[in-house]
């Protein structure tokens, strides 16, 4: 037994010990989280991503939110994305006001786009790595972000597709406008969209060797597996997506079949046109290109079809408008008059006969209530967005541009970029209207 002296001595050093460590307790839960904080931050602010990410950063400081979701994407190592054919592993993650939205999903980015590739703003293609659910659509692996570059109104894809709807199309894209960071940067207002594939949401037709959905192109781009006609026409064939010799075969031998056919021109005798072509399908996108003027529907690309064994040829859907709707870079499709896509093959050989033409004027007087409301209705589409523009052009601003081939006409403000659009479209239907 100690003695009091002893006792004493132990009973100090250990009620010291007890305070010392209490009295410190703070700082060091103080340093425990400052520790951790730095480690977090070194995880997300590093020179590249983390393989498995919990959030992906955004400073919406200089851009701040407009109203539309925000989506992050971290490419892997931050790699540049400056190719259509390499996939790049990424993240992705969607931002709503004040916090994310979304888990943080795993996929795949490369560029997307023609021309409009090579623009300094540019295009995506997404594909997940599981189906995902994207703004209320059906789920699918594969989307796209359209970068509307060359159009200063935000809205000509957009209204195309409206008008799609409006006239009851089989399948239109479906599309949410966002606003895009890409490896931490801010790159502006996207379109996200659905992409033009077989599925039973999007283009519904068999998955089997002898149902078809390819593209018209041209010799720029050529993505295989394609197909040659007799008359120089190139297709890529999007669907089967592993044709087999025999199936292609068989696509090319019946579009020169049919190139053949219209070039006889006798549709109303015992081989009536509706039965090779679907004549609603024909009308409604013949009427949407020759409206909206659009460059690349005179069978130049950016055409689908589809078409299946023993069954006629249906027309679309509809993609690739920003240069429609009096926003072309060749002059001559500069002017709301003339007309445009019945002077080209193959339209020009469907219409030239007189029925036929007859009944695509009767289609006309029929939706042109439709074709008058979508023009009324930019006003409100404009509206909504005007907001997430000032965000747009204050990351580009290139309303004034004129040096890009896409970027031909100059404007003083985002109001009168709108304006003149309304203003072709305008005079665009009332010469329609007027010509029949």
């Amino acid at each position: 037994m100690l003695d009091n002296k002893y006792y004493f001595y132990v009973q100090f050093s250990f009620f010291y010990s007890f305070y010392f460590i209490l009295s410190n307790a703070m700082h060091i839960v103080r340093l425990t989280i400052m520790l951790c904080t730095i480690c977090l931050l070194y995880s997300c602010c590093k020179d590249g991503p983390s393989s498995a990410p919990s959030y992906l950063p955004i400073d919406d400081s200089e851009y701040p939110y407009a109203g539309f979701p925000r989506i992050a994407i971290e490419l892997e190592d931050f790699h540049d994305l400056r190719d259509r054919e390499t996939e790049i592993p990424a993240h992705f993650q969607v931002y709503g006001q004040n916090a994310p939205e979304s888990e943080v999903l795993d996929l795949t980015v490369r560029g997307r786009g023609n021309s409009s590739f090579m623009m300094p703003k540019y295009g995506m293609k997404l594909e997940f790595s599981d189906k995902v659910s994207m703004f209320g659509m059906p789920k699918n692996r594969d989307w796209a972000l359209v970068a509307n570059y060359g159009d200063k109104s935000h809205l000509r894809n957009y209204i195309a597709f409206k008008l799609s709807e409006w006239l009851n199309a089989p399948y239109t894209p479906k599309c949410q406008f966002v606003e895009l960071y890409l490896n931490r940067k801010y790159m502006g207002l996207y379109l996200f969209t659905e992409t033009i594939k077989v599925a039973k949401n999007r283009v519904n037709i068999p998955e089997n060797d002898s149902s078809f959905l390819f593209e018209k192109e041209d010799a720029k781009k050529l993505d295989p597996p394609f197909i040659t006609t007799q008359n120089g026409y190139q297709f890529h064939v999007k669907a089967p997506k592993q044709p087999s010799d025999a199936s292609l075969k068989m696509l090319t031998d019946h579009l020169n079949e049919f190139d053949e056919y219209i070039l006889r021109g006798n549709f109303y005798g015992n081989d009536p046109i509706e039965n090779r072509l679907d004549m609603e399908d024909f009308f409604r996108y013949y009427w949407i290109q020759e409206f909206s003027k659009n460059p690349d529907a005179n069978f130049r690309r950016s055409v689908h079809l589809t078409w299946q064994k023993g069954g006629k040829i249906h027309m679309g859907p509809i993609w690739d408008f920003d240069q429609a709707f009096g926003n072309a870079a060749e002059e001559k499709l500069k002017p709301a008059e003339n007309w445009f896509i019945r002077n080209y093959r193959p339209t020009f050989y469907i219409i030239r006969d007189f029925k036929t033409k007859t009944r695509a004027t009767e289609y006309w007087k029929r939706h042109k209530d439709s074709f008058k409301a979508i023009i009324d209705s930019i006003p409100l589409y404009k509206a909504s967005i005007d907001k997430v523009v000032r965000n747009e052009y204050k990351r580009w601003p290139i309303l004034q541009n004129t040096e890009n081939w896409a970027l031909r006409d100059p404007y003083d403000s985002y109001n009168e970029a709108v304006e003149a659009m309304i203003e072709w479209m305008t005079r665009r239907y009332d010469w329609i209207d007027k010509n029949l």
